[in-house]
């Protein structure tokens, strides 16, 4: 199974370099379970999804919830283990390391793009 990345930016600068991408339903249930961390830099951008959990998970994320159109409709800051998080009108999860949403100026209404 070949595993693919991109790179997601906004306008002004660089959001994830490295993000899997999980579009297959294996892989957006698998999402990061198993993982002690994630790095800086370092993502996994969940399509289709609207909704997320932690459960299982060893550490806090950032969730970024964008529309079809890659426009942000809303972020979950330092969301915990054991959680859900979901935003109306989602249909894509960007989930980053807890604090880099915040750190990498990432807002609702911003439009976030992905390239190879």
């Amino acid at each position: 199974m070949a595993r693919s990345h991109v790179t997601v930016r906004s306008s002004e600068q660089v959001v994830c370099e490295q993000c899997l991408v999980a579009d297959r339903p294996l892989a957006r249930m698998r999402g990061l379970l198993g993982r002690s961390d994630l790095p800086r830099g370092e993502g996994v951008l969940l399509r289709p999804a609207a909704s997320i959990h932690t459960f299982f998970m060893r550490f806090p994320i950032d969730a970024v919830f964008m529309d079809r159109d890659g426009v942000v409709v809303g972020v979950e800051h330092e969301l915990k283990p054991w959680r859900t998080a979901r935003r109306k009108g989602a249909r894509t999860v960007l989930e980053l390391a807890a604090g880099e949403a915040g750190a990498r100026g990432v807002t609702s209404g911003q439009r976030l793009s992905q390239s190879h």
